[in-house]
């Protein structure tokens, strides 16, 4: 698919496979289009931001996306090197900017690329917003700037104010029983080395993995979950690591590792990142979880007496939230997490540093954390399988639930369902199981939670029989 019909906004900007939906054309398409509705939204006395982040052609096609702005009588602050896409939200707000434009396809495979647009208050442009600029795609060709237009383009370095932001909001006088020996896998993405930068020089000394930028990620999925993180385990258990952290391709998500290697689940952390942030930091202020976020950051909630919100996946939904009401923490299944009075926008950066600090300020190891929040919330193992198939196909399964909704999954009853986003069966044990078409990708995204790995690591299995069952008939 090609041409205007390929661009469509998912759950965070557009995103396609390079060569074929996302192409340079395509791309000038979309930016012009973005030009245009922000002219309608704001005023060209303020400038846009545009970074970019270590994809194949991910630079070119900020230049373009430059050139495409300027020609349209904008003002372009462009990145000078790769960037985290929360450094630009962060530059648009601090320079007051009308919106901002990153090349990148976040966590998706090195065959994919994309663009997210951010609104002015830094988080992802609003559902009306990127609908006025699906309405502009194709209206005006693309505008190329003349030599006098290029010289509304500035090349700049917006890391700076970032890594201050940054290293303002954790205890950094604070330390730890012993300094820690800590593990950071930048996956070949954007955050590079930026981890070891910001981690305070008393909390310990960090080990960069795949730190060098990559346009093919090392053949890495820049994902942080299994089996990607599974280099950054192996090297927690060789180094005998207090922990160990991943980021994501442009840095917006966290994925964690214990002791010995164990991966702990996006839902975990969030609920520890919560009850770190009002037992020790003494933040107060309400919650906000994606639909496929787990039970434990519920529980949290509930004893500290924190208002909680359930929303759509994608952080989108999270934001006008993060916006209209004092949301201490908002988190979503895959790993992305943001905080109050930061930005209404994930950042993995900070999750991580923020992760460090529960450990640094307690004393404790990471692992007596976890047991201490297994006590406190209960214990829930997680588990999401990502299967290829085509969109269509996957709208058309979730219509074929709707039409024979499950009654049994395995040896449980199904005693709930709910729609909020794709098809979510509670179970009688309290399991539950969320199927769903990616909004990112040509993927069905299974989601799992129940008491034990064997349970979950069954109810796959069966919601897989289900699935294969549903597309042979679909």
């Amino acid at each position: 698919m090609r041409g205007v019909t390929a661009i469509r906004f998912g759950t965070d900007g557009w995103r396609g496979v390079i060569a074929e939906e996302f192409t340079e054309a395509n791309a000038a398409v979309l930016v012009q289009a973005a030009a245009e509705a922000w002219v309608d939204a704001s005023d060209r006395a303020h400038p846009l931001v545009v970074g970019y982040d270590t994809r194949f052609n991910s630079r070119r096609v900020a230049d373009l996306a430059a050139d495409i702005l300027a020609a349209n009588g904008w003002r372009v602050l462009l990145a000078d090197r790769p960037v985290p896409t929360p450094v630009v939200s962060l530059a648009v707000v601090a320079l007051g900017a009308a919106g901002g434009l990153v090349v990148t396809a976040s966590h998706n495979p090195a065959r994919f690329n994309g663009i997210k647009l951010k609104a002015p208050f830094g988080g992802s442009a609003t559902p009306d917003f990127t609908a006025r600029v699906e309405a502009a795609l194709g209206r005006t060709p693309p505008r190329r700037a003349a030599a006098g237009d290029r010289a509304r383009i500035e090349r700049v370095d917006l890391l700076p104010p970032y890594l201050e932001r940054i290293r303002g909001r954790v205890l950094a006088d604070r330390r730890p029983a012993r300094p820690l020996r800590i593990v950071a896998d930048a996956l070949h993405g954007a955050a590079d080395g930026l981890f070891r930068q910001l981690v305070p020089p008393a909390w310990g000394e960090v080990r960069m993995l795949h730190e060098a930028p990559d346009p093919l990620f090392g053949g890495l999925h820049p994902e942080p979950i299994p089996p990607h993180t599974d280099a950054l385990a192996a090297a927690v258990r060789e180094d005998g690591a207090d922990l160990g952290v991943a980021t994501d391709g442009d840095g917006d998500r966290l994925g964690v590792v214990a002791p010995g290697g164990r991966y702990v689940s996006p839902h975990t952390v969030l609920a520890l990142l919560a009850r770190h942030l009002v037992g020790v930091r003494g933040w107060r202020g309400e919650v906000v979880k994606g639909f496929a976020v787990g039970v434990q950051v519920d529980r949290v909630a509930a004893r500290f007496g924190l208002p909680l919100h359930v929303v759509p996946i994608g952080f989108k939904h999270i934001v006008p939230l993060m916006q209209s009401r004092d949301i201490l923490i908002a988190g979503e299944e895959s790993g992305g997490v943001g905080f109050r009075d930061h930005l209404p926008e994930r950042d993995g950066l900070l999750s991580a540093l923020f992760v460090l600090e529960a450990v640094v300020t307690s004393g404790a190891s990471l692992d007596d954390l976890l047991r201490s929040l297994e006590a406190e919330a209960g214990a829930a193992v997680y588990r999401r399988r990502d299967y290829a198939l085509h969109p269509d196909l996957g709208r058309r399964l979730v219509a074929r639930l709707d039409a024979a909704p499950p009654e049994r999954l395995g040896a449980r009853r199904v005693v709930r369902a709910e729609a909020l986003d794709g098809r979510k069966y509670w179970l009688d044990d309290g399991a539950w199981v969320l199927v769903r078409p990616s909004g990112t990708e040509p993927l069905l995204r299974v989601y799992i939670e129940g008491p034990t790995e064997a349970e979950v690591e069954a109810l796959h299995g069966e919601v897989w029989l289900l699935v294969e069952e549903l597309t042979r008939s679909a």
